[in-house]
């Protein structure tokens, strides 16, 4: 039996394909598997984020997508800080238009239709501008959960004593079908 390495892959399965928990037995997609397809063990998302189960093993793709993820938040906070910048000059025009009206109501009337297109258009423009972002930055954005683990200690010797104890009920599984490893049956006499 050649040794686990105590790397394991998360990988999702269909819901229709979930299996229950090995820790919880709660059905659940997610999969840890070694690299080689040796082993395999369904497992909750929530255990995958307990330090005390398994942690992460920050690859350099990992690092890349989280850097990619960071800077689409930061493009996507530059828009909606502008946007509200052209909100509020907005609002301060509206209050200066709103002191001239004391003076003269009947050019305000006309200038108050203008402005709600002008606030629609703007957070029309804000939306999809956003929207491209994310679309251009979807691939690697949905997850933010590790791929890759290291189990714990404990569980990681868990998983060899299981994977050793079901190689020795297979052995022991294949002797007992050996019709050599009983003993003949005694011949001679007796007394």
């Amino acid at each position: 039996m050649a040794a686990l390495v105590n790397v394991w892959h998360l990988r999702k399965v269909a819901e229709a394909s979930a299996k229950s928990c090995d820790i919880c037995y709660k059905p659940t997609t997610s999969v840890l598997i070694t690299p080689d397809n040796k082993d395999y063990f369904y497992v909750c998302a929530g255990h995958l984020k307990d330090r005390g189960f398994a942690t992460p093993i920050i690859d350099e793709a990992e690092a890349a997508a989280k850097k990619k993820r960071e800077a689409m938040d930061r493009e996507i906070e530059l828009i909606k800080q502008e946007y509200e910048e052209k909100m509020k000059k907005k609002q301060k025009n509206k209050d200066k238009k709103a002191k001239d009206a004391e003076k003269g109501k009947e050019k305000v009337k006309e200038d108050e239709g203008r402005d709600d297109g002008d606030d629609d258009k703007a957070k029309k423009e804000k939306d999809d501008k956003i929207k491209a972002i994310i679309n251009r930055e979807s691939p690697s954005v949905a997850d933010d959960i590790p791929r890759i683990y290291a189990l714990q200690k404990i569980f990681y010797q868990k998983r060899l004593d299981r994977k050793r104890n079901a190689e020795l009920a297979k052995r022991n599984q294949e002797r007992m079908k050996n019709p050599t490893l009983f003993p003949s049956v005694p011949t001679g006499n007796i007394g």
